[in-house]
């Protein structure tokens, strides 16, 4: 079974780790970036660090996603060569 991340639980992972409340509507808009929703780059980092704990694949390409479909791209893929 390939466990996929979606923007609900990339919504879900911002306000957990990053303490920033997001619509997942808006992380599926097209061309929708982290800074516009205020995510920096720590923040970020704390949702990487814990998909790489809770799945334990290194994910360190999606560090440097400037949007939210970029990131969910690259985790989607190291998730799925890691299955």
């Amino acid at each position: 079974m390939t466990v996929e991340l979606t923007s609900t639980d990339l919504a879900g992972l911002l306000k957990q780790k990053a303490g920033i409340t997001v619509d997942p509507l808006e992380l599926d808009r097209p061309g929708a970036t982290f800074e516009e929703f205020g995510v920096d780059s720590l923040g970020l980092l704390a949702v990487v660090g814990e998909l790489e704990n809770r799945h334990g694949l290194s994910m360190t390409a999606a560090e440097s996603a400037k949007s939210s479909a970029e990131f969910l791209q690259t985790v989607n893929l190291s998730l799925k060569k890691g299955a």
